[in-house]
């Protein structure tokens, strides 16, 4: 092996930022470190592909780099220090700067001998951090995969973060100054522990053999912003029947606060190792630990208000927003491998986008988020809506109700490892704030454990008073909960409140609680059948008349929607408020209502519509939202109103033709829209062409007469 030549890989490094240039042929690094001087920006990043597509490299400098990463940091530094400019634009001197100029100008009293702990370090000068970045061409490691091999090098990983530390202060260079001689004396620390000094090492003191008294002087120290995480494996990088792994990573400096516990990161870092130290030492031996020094973080997943769509993403959601069918498009490109539930995917798409969030003026807070309940038969798909759902929203997080306890759901006391104070460990509610909770088997959770879910769904927060702590964590998050009849299938001769099993202190908390009945229907049962031999052919969904638009697409739209925020113009108040006292009336005179109606429902009612709103891009909920949100809470007990019916004896002619007669009487007029019509009847669950035959029908009796357009109905009072 051929000796290394670093002074020579520092002219190259030299080189290379100052002549790289990028797409536009500007310089490209020199106009970061004029960022950096003129105090706009604080983090270099050096990207790897930057230098491989470089003309003058040669692949063992990039291999060098890439295996000796901390190393190279430090040459590259070096290089940064002699190429970084003037700062063009006047700021504030802090205190770095003000110790910085004292300490150029007493430089010259200190050269009593060349003591290299009286020299500068060249960190105490710098006010900017380099990262290396590492190449993204490549797919990232799973945890598993990073062996001792790769100590040393830069390696990128793929993970979910689970816990992290506060930001601390950690010691980079120590600075004392000595009582006798006066002179400040400079100590680097590279570990994490270190000896500081107690004696005064300078030459005239020793000269002098005096033991000078030497004073740490925090403020002329340099700290930097310091923040340890773990990572663990993603799920599907797992073997069967193996525990997912755990890395502790360390972020420095400008890095700190980018993840979060719950976020989805690939980062690029230095894999090294970190021996133990203290007791820890004595009884582990010889054995170190690794860590990952993290050198760049990239999120899988934005939150909505960290999107910021590009040009092209602009384009195409101001197209979709024009397209008058987008709310049928964006609700069929959920799961559009799972054949029909129209109704059931619009809801979802409207818990995806959720209502504002009002706060009074008193301080009160009324809940945004919406909350929704599948209930149904095995095998109406209910677990794959919510495992999509899960994938398309920013931040998700998916429990089962036997594989969670209460305290997996809000919050759990424990003791923390390094610091062995009792610590706050989130569940899955709290992880999944400002994002959605799936639960699955909701009805097989443990009724103490169901009741932790009791004040989240409308206070949103999670209320703690456990060993000594007691605190209030938020939790503002959309549930989204599937469960199973109170006997594993519907049971037709029970009432609905005996099917449903669930207390009304929860049922009330849903915004809809959707019934998915199985049922043997020989034209439909023959489609299902169809589609699912297609997509288990293909692999994919059957043609639906237009593209399918892509889960990202769906969160660039979503999260340009969740940015308005629609108010109820004055003139829907009245019509809102005759409607929630129409379905109260409802349910007082069913013997077995179907759901529960409280003034939770009216809230549902106005989130729903303030969500339609915001797909429509429009400021003022309009009362075609009304209805829809009207349309959608009745649809969602569709499955029972044909039992209804059959129970009752009348056909659904004459049943459309009642409710018209009803609708015109209590509107006290005798014209109707067609539009109205078709949204009256398409509530008690009868289809468009059901309607027409009615209209034939009784226009044949003259009971009323039709516009031969616009299909409109008059009344003919006999």
């Amino acid at each position: 092996m051929k000796d290394l030549d670093f002074a020579g890989d520092k002219a190259f490094a030299k080189d290379f930022l100052s002549n790289f240039a990028d797409a536009f042929g500007e310089a490209k690094y020199i106009k970061i470190f004029q960022e950096v001087a003129n105090r706009k920006n604080r983090a270099i990043q050096i990207e790897l592909e930057d230098l491989f597509n470089y003309k003058d490299v040669d692949e063992d400098f990039l291999r060098r780099v890439t295996e000796n990463t901390r190393r190279y940091i430090g040459i590259f530094a070096d290089a940064i220090d002699e190429l970084m400019p003037e700062p063009t634009e006047a700021f504030l001197d802090d205190d770095h700067d003000i110790l910085m100029t004292q300490r150029s100008e007493e430089g010259t009293e200190n050269v009593d001998g060349a003591d290299p702990r009286q020299k500068m370090p060249p960190e105490i000068k710098r006010f900017y951090e380099v990262y290396i970045r590492a190449s993204s061409k490549e797919r990232p490691f799973t945890i598993r995969e990073v062996k001792a091999s790769y100590i040393g090098q830069l390696v990128r990983i793929s993970g979910i973060v689970t816990r992290c530390s506060d930001v601390k202060p950690l010691m980079q260079v120590a600075v004392y100054t000595c009582e006798d001689c006066g002179f400040e004396i400079y100590q680097e620390v590279t570990a994490r522990v270190f000896m500081p000094l107690f004696e005064c090492p300078s030459t005239r003191c020793q000269t002098n053999r005096t033991k000078g008294n030497i004073i740490l002087q925090l403020r002329a120290s340099k700290f930097l912003k310091f923040q340890e995480a773990k990572i663990q494996e993603l799920a599907e990088h797992v073997p069967k029947g193996h525990i997912p792994r755990t890395m502790t990573v360390h972020l420095r400096g400008e890095l700190t606060r980018k993840v979060a516990p719950g976020d989805v990161v690939e980062l690029s870092g230095i894999f090294l190792p970190i021996p133990y130290t203290g007791f820890r030492a004595m009884r582990a031996g010889l054995v170190a630990d690794t860590y990952l020094e993290a050198m760049s973080v990239t999120h899988f997943k934005k939150k909505y208000e960290e999107y910021e769509l590009r040009r092209d993403e602009e384009e195409q959601i101001a197209r979709l927003a024009e397209d008058g069918d987008i709310y049928n498009k964006l609700a069929r490109s959920l799961a559009p491998e799972i054949f029909g539930h129209e109704d059931v995917k619009k809801a979802l798409l409207l818990l995806l986008v959720g209502a504002p969030h009002r706060k009074l003026k008193d301080g009160m807070k009324i809940r945004g988020d919406l909350h929704i309940c599948l209930m149904g038969d095995p095998g109406v798909a209910k677990s794959q809506l919510l495992k999509h759902i899960i994938n398309v929203a920013p931040r998700g997080v998916y429990t089962t109700g036997r594989g969670s306890s209460g305290v997996g759901l809000t919050a759990a006391v424990q003791k923390d490892p390094v610091t062995n104070e009792m610590v706050l460990e989130g569940g899955a509610l709290v992880l999944a704030d400002m994002g959605i909770c799936a639960i699955d088997e909701f009805d097989k959770m443990e009724d103490s454990d169901r009741t932790a879910i009791h004040e989240v769904m409308e206070q949103q927060t999670v209320s703690i008073a456990k060993a000594g702590i007691t605190t209030s964590l938020n939790a503002r998050t959309a549930v989204l909960a599937a469960a199973n009849p109170a006997w594993g299938r519907y049971d037709l001769r029970r009432t609905p409140a005996e099917n449903i099993n669930l207390p009304p202190a929860l049922l009330s908390r849903f915004d809809l609680l959707w019934l998915i009945l199985d049922r043997a229907d020989m034209d439909s049962d023959l489609e299902m059948a169809r589609h699912v031999v297609y997509v288990h052919k293909n692999k994919e969904s059957p043609a639906l008349g237009f593209t399918p638009l892509e889960p990202s697409i769906l969160r660039a739209y979503i999260s340009a929607a969740r940015r308005i925020s629609p108010c109820v113009p004055k003139e829907l108040e009245e019509y809102i408020a005759s409607a929630y006292s129409g379905i109260r009336q409802e349910e007082a005179k069913s013997s077995s209502p179907h759901s529960y109606t409280t003034v939770r429902t009216l809230l549902s009612i106005l989130r729903i519509s303030a969500a339609l709103a915001r797909l429509r891009f429009s400021e003022t909920v309009a009362q075609s939202d009304v209805d829809e949100a009207l349309r959608l809470m009745q649809m969602s007990k569709f499955s029972l109103y044909s039992d209804d019916r059959q129970k009752s004896g009348l056909d659904a002619i004459s049943d459309i033709y009642s409710i018209l007669r009803d609708e015109a009487a209590r509107s006290n007029r005798m014209d109707l829209s067609y539009a109205h019509a078709l949204n009256w009847i398409s509530r008690k669950g009868y289809s468009e062409a059901q309607l027409k035959e009615c209209l034939e029908e009784y226009a044949a009796l003259n009971v009323w007469q039709i516009h031969p357009n616009t299909f409109d109905i008059r009344f003919i009072d006999a």
